[in-house]
């Protein structure tokens, strides 16, 4: 089943240019020039009931611009978009039910006051049964392992901590989809590590339709099988996270163990050297030779240990920026072409005088 459909979505949002100086404030407040920033272009794609789905992209792509539309938080300039049946932007209180997005670099708890007491606002906020909620959250803190932290103000909780507090509050309703916009920004590893085992376990059980972003290709790799690639507010990759390195990387990584130094000039026959360290050698083999290669390193070189593995999923995502045809097109303006602002996610339209 459907749980979320994306058509055609596009968002635009419009600035103004203005010249520096006194000079510039004063000619502003009776001419500015209107440029436009296309943060999400053409947008589609769908995802099934119970899907865990990667959300990747550069800072800047249209990642959270797109979650804030499917949240209902922003409007898009056109297109078509229904989430378990319902259209975001109309904020119905049926839908507002049925989903929660938590931002790792947003609060939604009051800062000020143990969790338990926004726990306890959120009960009253989505009106849940009083039973039910105390079995949800006894569960969600069991999980969790939190519950010497309950009657700690938020302020005085650790990064990692919060965030555990931050997935319990948006879950007490039991939302059927769940949007997770950089959860494991800022922790340690051991605290990301903490988070992604509940998210893998939540989804699993649960059956909760999850699109996740994350800078950190650890969270990707570890709770995703399908991801969307957005770049210049364009999906450029809808697949299975598997199949990037075949898709856009020629070349395996091929790391030796050698018995004794060999000349650089005879390593550069098998393969390029990106990394020699003593008697370690790592070579990029490509695909379609990987097997002669390998079967030609025995033979001639003093291997004592090789190994064969794909590109870090890292550098298959920075491969896949760096062959992207230039195609961000020309932004539209009053006055000609422009550059767009460096920092272009925002839920914020600016108006003025024009």
């Amino acid at each position: 089943m459907e749980a979320i459909s994306v058509k055609g979505l596009n968002k635009t949002f419009d600035y103004f240019k203005k010249e520096p100086g006194l000079k510039g404030s004063l000619k502003s407040l009776f001419w500015r020039e209107t440029l436009y920033h296309h943060a999400v272009r053409d947008v589609s794609f769908s995802i099934e009931e119970g899907e865990l789905v990667g959300f990747l992209g550069p800072n800047g792509a249209g990642k959270t611009t797109t979650l804030k539309i499917l949240s209902g938080i922003l409007y898009p300039t056109s297109g078509e978009v229904t989430v378990l049946g319902h259209v975001p932007w109309k904020r119905e209180a049926a839908y507002q039910r049925q989903f929660s997005i938590v931002m790792g670099q947003k609060n939604q708890l009051w800062w000020d006051l143990p969790a338990r007491e926004s726990f306890a606002l959120n009960r009253d906020i989505y009106e849940i049964d009083r039973g039910r909620y105390e079995r949800i959250l006894g569960e969600l803190v069991e999980i969790m392992g939190i519950g010497h932290l309950l009657d700690v103000q938020v302020r005085k909780l650790s990064m990692g901590e919060r965030m555990k507090c931050e997935l319990i509050a948006a879950l007490l309703h039991q939302p059927r989809v769940l949007f997770l916009d950089e959860p494991t920004i800022g922790l340690d590893v051991v605290s990301q590590e903490n988070i992604r085992a509940f998210i893998e376990d939540y989804n699993r059980t649960q059956k909760t339709t999850v699109i996740l972003t994350s800078h950190y290709m650890r969270d990707v790799e570890r709770l995703c099988r399908r991801v969307l690639v957005i770049s210049d507010g364009r999906i450029i990759y809808d697949g299975g996270l598997a199949d990037l390195a075949d898709r856009y990387v020629d070349h395996k990584i091929v790391t030796l163990r050698l018995g004794r130094r060999v000349p650089d000039d005879v390593l550069a026959r098998f393969g390029r050297v990106s990394e020699q360290s003593g008697l370690s050698v790592t070579l990029e083999v490509p695909k379609k030779d990987l097997a002669q290669t390998a079967q030609a390193l025995l033979s001639a070189l003093p291997v004592e240990d090789l190994s064969i593995e794909e590109v870090a999923i890292e550098s298959v995502i920075a491969t896949m920026f760096g062959q992207r045809p230039g195609d961000r097109g020309e932004e539209n303006t009053t006055a000609g072409a422009a550059q767009p602002p460096p920092v272009v996610e925002s839920d914020r339209s600016v108006h003025g005088a024009g």
